[in-house]
């Protein structure tokens, strides 16, 4: 493998991190509360509201619904309006984040739910506020499940980043695509699934020794 085919996997391993990254990033600051939301609003819950519930939960189940390379063409305009361009990881980022929320927060909503309702009960009954109850009792009762759901996120995001650069979003998947399959060339195919290879299981591994670490069974 040549000089310049190394420098560009290293230019792809860098692009795809940024795309994972910032939209890593962003769902997680959407989506977690929007997860936590969709329980807290439900039926007998500490803040239920069953009309935001509802819309919520239909906003999430339509995006979810939509395969993501799909989307990616959907939001093209969406896309330049917010990156400037509808090519190039910076642009690939706004896809990614926008089926990265509604994913997460889902699972967020299942780890919330499966918190002992009694626990909260409890709280309550000591006169606790909902927030207090959000922050004192169901996220750090969900903790290790949430640091699960976002390695889950992370390895989902990292197979979609591979997709986006189909149409040219950039990253591993665009050189894939450019160089091994169009190009013919085997090598650059191979050393593209083992760099994802390794790096879905070296993120899997962390998120699951973070997830241990603040399991407190």
């Amino acid at each position: 493998m040549s000089q310049e085919i190394i420098k560009l996997m290293l230019q792809g391993i860098e692009e795809t991190l940024f795309m994972v990254s910032v939209s890593t990033i962003i769902a997680a600051i959407i989506g977690i509360p929007l997860g936590i939301t969709l329980v807290i609003t439900g039926k007998g819950h500490i803040l239920e509201n069953r009309v935001m519930n509802q819309i919520l939960g239909t906003i999430v189940n339509i995006i979810r619904s939509v395969p993501f390379i799909i989307l990616m063409v959907a939001i093209i305009p969406l896309t330049r309006l917010i990156a400037g361009t509808s090519i190039g990881t910076t642009a690939a980022c706004v896809p990614l984040t926008i089926v990265a929320i509604p994913f997460l927060s889902r699972l967020v909503e299942t780890s919330i739910r499966d918190v002992d309702f009694g626990l909260v009960e409890a709280a309550e009954s000591m006169g606790a506020s909902p927030f207090q109850i959000i922050h004192k009792v169901l996220i750090p009762e969900a903790l290790p499940t949430i640091i699960n759901n976002i390695t889950v996120l992370i390895v989902n995001l990292i197979g979609a980043s591979a997709m986006a650069g189909a149409i040219g979003g950039g990253g591993l998947g665009d050189i894939a695509i450019r160089y091994g399959y169009q190009r013919f060339r085997a090598d650059v195919m191979l050393a593209t699934i083992i760099i994802l290879i390794v790096g879905v299981n070296l993120i899997q591994a962390i998120g699951d020794f973070a997830a241990r670490k603040k399991n407190k069974k």
